[in-house]
């Protein structure tokens, strides 16, 4: 399975999402649909999830990360992350969206994220100063 996900940070804080009846917040992102490229996947994403609209030369490689999937360890998730460095539009969540949240250190451990971003991307964030 191939994802990608958008690094947005603003005022130290990491923007996560949460689908409505899931309970693991995850950054805003998704599948690639056919022919697509992770970084054509990820603006088309973050168009449906929180109306924003991002350009692909907006978009700066931060890794390819892989994990078992949530829920689904048989299945090898593969995924672009992508600092977000620049954007049109407010942050507001669409209609598949129950939650947005804004993390750092000081909350990431009161909520379940996605295995990717807590154990691999969030931590580098904080080790190089861009999340609090």
């Amino acid at each position: 399975m191939h994802k990608s996900a958008g690094i947005i940070i603003k005022d130290g804080a990491l923007l996560v999402l949460r689908s409505k009846g899931k309970d693991t917040f995850y950054a805003p992102g998704g599948k690639l649909d056919s022919g697509e490229t992770p970084e054509q996947a990820l603006c088309r994403e973050l168009q449906e999830e929180v109306s924003i609209a991002v350009k692909e030369d907006a978009l700066t490689l931060f890794g390819r990360f892989e994990a078992p999937a949530h829920d689904k360890d048989d299945i090898t998730l593969v995924m672009d992350v992508f600092f977000v460095n620049d954007y049109s539009g407010e942050v507001v969540a669409s209609n598949e969206i129950e939650e947005c949240q804004w993390v750092d250190s000081s909350n990431v451990d009161n909520i379940a994220i996605s295995t990717i971003f807590r154990n691999e991307v969030f931590p580098s964030l904080v080790e190089q100063g861009l999340v609090k």
